[in-house]
């Protein structure tokens, strides 16, 4: 071999540097930040355009719980699987009865959008009238478990009815046939219940009471507003309940509770009206009244300790 070929090769390594860049990464970052932003901006803009109406609304459908939203009903409450162990979530038995409808039942976010509508017609058809612009201050409107509540009150400077009779005084007469068809405009029906304050007649409960006269205004009040174009079916139930049912925090003797209340009634509470419900079948009654003697005798009465 000759002497070159003893020479090794010399072999130069050069490190390559790659000079490294963040990538996009903040780039996503960024644009989620501007489209959360801007969709802010929209919301905020959207909010200050939108009229009152529009944002009870919206506060009404985000306070709605989910299962409400979902099923149509209120079950928030219940820790079962399948309530009151019926056969299905839609079942009208045990947990979900009759009786636990009437105590939870509440109007819907869509329910009290129309309530409140009904209210604001209300309220523009009395404001445009001089006479009945003057019986605003004797109107309540208020939501109940039952629907929406209308209470005409009376005072002792514009009375309702006249002392002690279901006559309609004329303002009264007015302003009700300008609500009948208003009322028309909702296909809920109507309650119309009598109240009266805590002055007895001179013959007490025996003969023309309280009782007679509250039924009676409230069957007045009827009359005017089927006169003022109210549809009769709409009608479901007329009654008087006399001074028993006092407003809160006043005088019983208070004239405001001589009044008149007209309850736009939720469907539900409408429906458990007309079927009104019964106890379970193991709850029957003795046939006879012998029966009712052999159920006493079969569980003895407790005695006194001192006998």
């Amino acid at each position: 071999m000759s002497k070159g070929s003893d020479k090794r090769p010399i072999v130069i390594r050069r490190k390559k540097v790659v000079h490294a860049h963040h990538g996009g990464a903040w780039k996503i970052a960024f644009a989620d930040f501007m489209t959360a932003l801007m969709a802010l901006f929209l919301v905020m803009w959207i909010l200050s355009a939108s009229s009152e109406e529009t944002r009870r609304g919206v506060a009404d459908y985000f306070s709605t719980p989910l299962i409400t939203a979902v099923t149509g009903s209120d079950q928030a409450g219940s820790t079962r699987v399948i309530p009151g162990g019926g056969p299905d979530p839609a079942h009208s038995d045990g947990e979900r009865a009759r009786m636990d409808m009437l105590q939870h039942s509440r109007p819907s976010p869509q329910e009290r959008r129309f309530f409140t509508d009904l209210q604001e017609r209300i309220e523009r058809a009395i404001e445009a009238d001089p006479e009945l612009r003057q019986l605003r201050r004797q109107m309540r409107f208020d939501l109940t478990r039952e629907g929406l509540r209308i209470q005409l009150l009376d005072t002792e400077q514009r009375p309702m009815f006249e002392l002690g009779s279901d006559q309609v005084a004329p303002y009264m007469r007015n302003l009700l046939r300008t609500i009948a068809p208003l009322l028309n405009e909702l296909p809920n029906d109507l309650s119309i219940s009598g109240h009266t304050d805590n002055v007895p007649y001179a013959g007490g409960y025996r003969g023309y009471s309280n009782w007679e006269l509250s039924n009676d205004r409230a069957n007045a009040s009827r009359r005017e507003l089927v006169t003022g174009g109210l549809d009769p079916d709409q009608l479901l139930r007329v009654s008087g309940f006399a001074n028993r049912v006092v407003l809160p925090d006043t005088d019983p003797r208070d004239p405001v509770n001589r009044r008149i209340e007209l309850v736009v009634l939720l469907p539900e509470i409408a429906e458990a009206i007309r079927n009104p419900g019964t106890m379970s079948s193991d709850a029957t009654l003795p046939a006879s009244a012998d029966d009712l003697v052999e159920d006493l005798t079969q569980e003895p009465l407790p005695t006194n300790a001192s006998d």
